[in-house]
């Protein structure tokens, strides 16, 4: 009986914290504005095209995450970004023809609509976005995604990020 009285407390405590807290770890969301997404479109849905798609994914977000360990804010990243098109092209491209992919890439900055979507525990709200768009041939299968800036995937990717809610991981540990 004592340890089911603890259990509730425990419990109640637990949920209490959560409703004080309100999502201050969790559940981030970003609107438009000074956000900068990369979207790497495959050439198809096959396996082979969505594969390479992600080996793709892995060498641009290697570079990109030493391109831009320094960058502070919205309009410097956009601007180390526009530098580093042609860069950006010739990465995707020599993985494409290692892999020995018939196609090339195409890379471009550009302002694109996007729905609302979930990146880890962050909320990337509708509307319109300044993107750095990576076509792998045809670019018609399905894409990866991430934000740029604020650093949220290639930060991620180098181990010194990860949003984290321990409230979250407490209740999944005991319930």
């Amino acid at each position: 009986m004592k340890n089911q009285l603890i259990r509730y407390i425990s419990l109640f405590l637990i949920i209490f914290s959560g409703i004080i807290c309100g999502g201050c770890v969790d559940n981030k969301h970003i609107s438009e504005g000074e956000l900068l997404r990369l979207h790497i479109r495959a050439d198809s849905n096959g396996d082979v095209d969505q594969a390479v798609k992600l080996k793709v994914r892995d060498d641009i977000v290697a570079f990109l995450a030493e391109q831009n360990k320094d960058v502070t804010t919205f309009d410097e990243a956009y601007a180390r970004i526009s530098a580093l098109l042609h860069a950006l092209k010739q990465i995707a491209d020599m993985r494409l023809k290692e892999e020995g992919m018939s196609y090339t890439s195409s890379v471009r900055l550009t302002k694109e609509y996007f729905p609302t979507r979930a990146y880890k525990d962050v909320v990337v709200d509708s509307g319109f976005y300044d993107a750095l768009i990576i076509d792998l041939g045809s670019g018609k299968g399905d894409n990866w995604w991430c934000v740029i800036y604020p650093p949220l995937c290639y930060l991620e990717a180098t181990g010194s990020f990860e949003y984290r809610s321990k409230l979250k991981e407490l209740i999944d540990k005991f319930f």
